[in-house]
């Protein structure tokens, strides 16, 4: 893997543009649980209850309770060294010149708690609410929220995240699909590549002409397709890609 990594830090060292896509991976290594699997957040829950429009029209004390609890359990967590590498490669590239996107699926903040400033958060953040209605929105950390909160305009407020069955913000999703257009490195990290839409920004960088690198514990649907495959904790390997 030696030689890969040397090629892979070569790539990162020559890009003027450089995006990045990462996911539940990457936070699993801070302690954060991943969706599925053994342990999982949806183990002995139903996504469709928790984590849909419909679930929190049928019972919106119990959806917000579910996401209270999360939230809440969000706040001794803290960035490991993958974060913080990838907060540091920002800072270099900036440094020099090159332009850097992050996009994440996570909706944890670790990204921005590590200090990455460019973030594009595709599935929103569980550290915001917006209203049901009005769709006016406002971060509440970890501020405890006891009661179902209402929007001044008298609607429901719910997690500002992306639920099953809803579009991704177009906003932010247009923003990384430009950056994986535009960029010559792109970089994957503790993502499955099997999400889509979002794993679809590989191969748009791919098709493009940019040298991808995954970073993952495992390979992954899209390990067939990058140029450089890495294998193993993003806490290891990220720090020598810096």
């Amino acid at each position: 893997m030696n030689e890969i990594l040397d090629k892979a830090r070569l790539a990162m060292r020559n890009a003027r543009r450089v995006a990045v896509l990462t996911g539940a991976g990457i936070s699993a290594e801070s302690g954060v649980p991943t969706y599925r699997g053994s342990g999982g957040l949806w183990s002995g829950f139903s996504s469709a209850d928790l984590a849909s429009p419909e679930g929190f029209a049928r019972d919106p004390h119990k959806v917000w309770d579910w996401h209270n609890d999360r939230r809440m359990s969000l706040a001794q967590v803290k960035p490991n060294a993958g974060h913080l590498a990838l907060a540091q490669l920002e800072q270099q590239l900036q440094a020099r010149g090159a332009t850097w996107t992050l996009a994440t699926q996570n909706v944890d903040g670790l990204h921005q708690a590590a200090g990455s400033t460019n973030v594009l958060e595709l599935h929103g953040t569980i550290l915001a609410i917006r209203c049901n209605g009005c769709g006016l929105g406002r971060r509440v950390g970890f501020e405890p929220i006891a009661e179902l909160p209402h929007c001044s305009c008298g609607g429901l407020m719910r997690p500002d995240i992306v639920w099953f069955g809803e579009m991704l913000p177009q906003t932010v999703w247009r923003a990384a699909v430009r950056s994986c257009q535009e960029c010559d490195v792109m970089l994957t990290v503790g993502t499955s590549a099997q999400v889509y839409p979002a794993a679809s920004l590989i191969e748009v960088a791919a098709e493009n002409g940019a040298a991808t690198i995954e970073v993952n514990l495992e390979p992954t649907a899209a390990s067939g397709l990058v140029t450089y495959a890495l294998h193993g904790k993003a806490g290891t390997i990220l720090p020598q890609l810096v």
